[in-house]
């Protein structure tokens, strides 16, 4: 049976099960995919006859994120008709959602509801999901664009007899049976109908609340309520959110997003202005690749076939260079524009895509690092790879941090067995080192931490790492084996470095670096125990630093010492905080005194006292 995947997002959207071959077997949606999945993944017994079926020949579950519930609604017909799952029988009868349908080769056009295929000649506006809502939405249309609604039989009828039928006594029918309007007044009110479809519903609303304010002044307060429902059917139909182009566009949307050392790609096609299906590209960022470079890197692959190729592709990456369009101009056999919708419903795919990729993102790297398998098979390669003795279970990673050799720390990060370990995490406060020195810095980060490798580093809150990791190169790997040494472990402990961008693992004694296969899972391990490093480094120094700053500026106040200090930051919650209280604020603090308050007052409205620079570490 499928095992439940890890970080199933609690948004809207649709889930797809494929089996061993990755043919898609089901298509679902859900309001949230997080409970809607967990509800497969109970005990066989809970599981309705389909259900276990279903479960037992699925491989692999897979999502996609949608802004709204709706927007799963409509991509889950989407995807029913353009896989055609062998579990999804309710839907196969190719349902489509309805339009509302304008004959405009007539003199005097009727409109429908129609779910039908599209015909030349005829406008069209939509789709919509809420049909109820729609068909509310149209009569109350009637009443500001009294259209005629009636066959064409019953209009013929009419006409014979000179007679109008009941919606013009109504007013919802401008009569053109009986001569009571001329084409050109029939026209505009097509056009107006028209232009409400169209997205411009404010005419619309400001004569409906017109007309229930004067209902509503007269007494009339059935037909203000009518007119108050028609305008809350108007809201509804107006919020829809969909996802197709009512254009019926034929476009790409492909949204790039970068967390750390990888970089993911999605494409979303939309043809006919439906999303009809997506592709998903993993990158490995070797050396920081921009996300231009990681569009152009996954070009070739995400655009095989010709035919495949549309006329219009958007994206969220800015495109300076030309190559892009070149190719994709050159692949399709015609012209291709790429560009970066600002606005309107381009945009919102556009976003969609993007939203679907962050999903994606999040969930491979959950994976990667909650999979057992995935983890056993990194810890395999890194200890294959550096010729450990066994796989590493635990690993430290050591990380500097400091603004030109001001406030420097250090950090330790642990994972075990790969996952962090964020217990054993530890702060350094580097205080031997002077001035801009990691190699110095790390040495004495590294002495401290093994100077606790004895009986007591034995015990279950702070064992003993089988592999250390120093974010640097050779400089820094001879500090830390220097550190050993003092302490007289100089052949009792695993070490490696870890260069920033290269990207190349450096062992004691090894005269070549080891370049980790592009893409493992042993590369992804050690770049993100890495990056885990920098960032609870990079906090620390910033913590450190931030206090550094507010005793800076609050020296040399009378009567202001570090006790206080400390209790006025906890109090007021920033220095920013702090400067914008007035006298009579300060004053009224009650465990200030009153003389130390004033002066106060005046040393932050000094000329010298200014807002510290808010430059970055050097190392960031």
């Amino acid at each position: 049976m499928l095992s439940k995947p890890g970080a199933i997002p609690r948004a809207s959207g649709c889930y797809l099960f494929r089996n061993e071959r990755g043919t898609v077997i089901y298509v679902g949606k859900a309001r949230s995919l997080n409970q809607r999945l967990g509800s497969y993944f109970q005990r066989r017994d809970g599981l309705s006859a389909k259900t276990q079926a279903l479960m037992d020949e699925a491989t692999a579950v897979e999502w996609i994120v949608t802004p709204s519930e709706v927007d799963a609604l409509i991509l889950e017909n989407e995807l029913i008709k353009e896989n055609q799952p062998h579990y999804n029988l309710r839907l196969k009868d190719d349902k489509t959602y309805p339009y509302v349908a304008l004959d405009v080769r007539n003199p005097f056009p009727v409109p429908y509801v129609t779910r039908g295929q599209h015909v030349a000649g005829v406008r069209y506006f939509g789709p919509f999901v809420d049909v109820r809502a729609l068909r509310a939405t149209m009569d109350e249309l009637l009443q500001v664009f009294p259209l005629r609604t009636c066959s064409r039989h019953k209009y013929d009828y009419q006409r014979r007899i000179g007679r109008p039928c009941l919606l013009f006594d109504i007013g919802k029918c401008s009569g053109p049976c009986v001569g009571a309007i001329d084409t050109d007044a029939y026209g505009a009110l097509v056009r107006s109908w028209a232009s409400f479809f169209e997205g411009d519903v404010r005419p619309l609303r400001r004569t409906l609340e017109v007309r229930m304010k004067e209902s509503s002044a007269q007494r009339h307060y059935e037909a203000a309520a009518r007119i108050r429902d028609g305008l809350a059917a108007l809201a509804r139909a107006s919020n829809d959110q969909v996802i197709v182009l009512d254009d019926h566009s034929n476009l790409d949307a492909v949204a790039v997003r970068i967390s750390g050392v990888r970089a993911g790609v999605v494409r979303f096609r939309v043809r006919h202005g439906r999303i009809i299906g997506r592709q998903v590209h993993f990158v490995d960022r070797a050396l920081d690749e921009s996300a231009l470079e990681v569009l152009e890197s996954v070009l070739p692959s995400l655009y095989v076939d010709q035919l495949d190729v549309p006329r219009e592709v958007v994206t969220n990456v800015e495109v300076d260079s030309p190559l892009i369009t070149a190719f994709l101009t050159e692949r399709r056999g015609g012209p291709v524009t790429v560009s970066i919708p600002q606005r309107g419903r381009r945009r919102r795919v556009l976003e969609m895509a993007e939203a679907d990729a962050d999903a994606v993102m999040e969930r491979d790297s959950h994976r990667r690092e909650f999979d057992y398998n995935v983890r056993s098979r990194a810890l395999q390669e890194i200890g294959t790879s550096l010729g450990l003795s066994r796989p590493p279970y635990r690993i430290e990673c050591f990380d500097m941090s400091h603004l030109q050799g001001t406030n420097y720390v250090g950090s330790m990060v642990v994972f075990e067995d790969g996952v962090a370990k964020k217990s054993d995490y530890r702060r350094f406060h580097v205080r031997e080192t002077v001035g801009n020195d990691d190699v110095g810095a790390m040495f004495e980060v590294v002495r401290r931490r093994l100077s606790h490798w004895g009986d007591s580093g034995d015990s279950a809150k702070f064992a003993r790492p089988d592999l250390i990791v120093i974010d640097g190169g050779l400089p820094q790997l001879h500090a830390a084996m220097a550190a050993a040494d003092a302490v007289g472990l100089t052949d009792g402990v695993e070490f490696t470095a870890l260069a920033k961008r290269e990207e190349l693992l450096y062992r004691p004694g090894e005269p070549t670096p080891i370049m980790l296969e592009r893409g493992s899972e042993a590369l992804y391990l050690v770049q993100r125990i890495r990056d885990e490093a920098h960032r609870f480094a990079i906090n620390f120094h910033r913590s450190k630093r931030g206090r550094a700053m507010v005793a800076t500026s609050l020296e040399g106040v009378a009567g202001l010492g570090p006790q206080r200090r400390s209790r006025l930051m906890i109090q007021c919650g920033s220095l920013d905080n702090l400067r914008a209280m007035t006298l009579e604020e300060l004053v009224a603090i009650d465990w200030l005194p009153d003389a130390v308050a004033r002066n106060l007052y005046d040393h932050l409205r000094a000329p010298t006292s200014r807002r510290p620079s808010k430059e970055m570490p050097d190392d960031e």
